[in-house]
């Protein structure tokens, strides 16, 4: 039984690799704690990350309605399923996931909202 169980095991771990290979080829990893990409010029900080605090994100999330804020802090924050989130909440899965869909949205609006007030100030 060992032996045919490690014989399943190795191969499953094969197939595996083999399934992920393709895309570890593709993916290309870059190392942006070292400042360099700053200096040179050849990478530059997203304006919203400029513009934008932690504080602030949380103000604009306090503003969603409720419903829609739960549903988006579960779901984009605590990291819960739409299955999950709608048990908790007593809702279908389709409600949450239009719950996700109107804060992502109404976030967007205010994030833009408030960038373009900073270009004009």
């Amino acid at each position: 039984f060992e032996a045919w169980a490690r014989k399943v095991m190795i191969n499953t771990l094969i197939d595996e690799f083999r399934k992920t290979r393709k895309v570890k080829e593709l993916m290309e990893t870059v190392d942006f704690s070292e400042g360099q990409w700053e200096e040179s010029g050849i990478f530059d900080w997203n304006h919203a990350e400029q513009a934008f605090d932690a504080d602030q994100l949380k103000s604009y999330i306090h503003q969603l309605p409720p419903v829609s804020r739960k549903v988006f802090n579960l779901y984009a924050i605590d990291g819960y399923k739409h299955a999950e989130i709608a048990e908790l909440l007593n809702i279908s899965m389709g409600t949450s996931k239009w719950h996700l869909s109107f804060a992502r949205k109404k976030l967007q609006e205010m994030l833009q909202k408030a960038l373009n007030e900073s270009k004009v100030s």
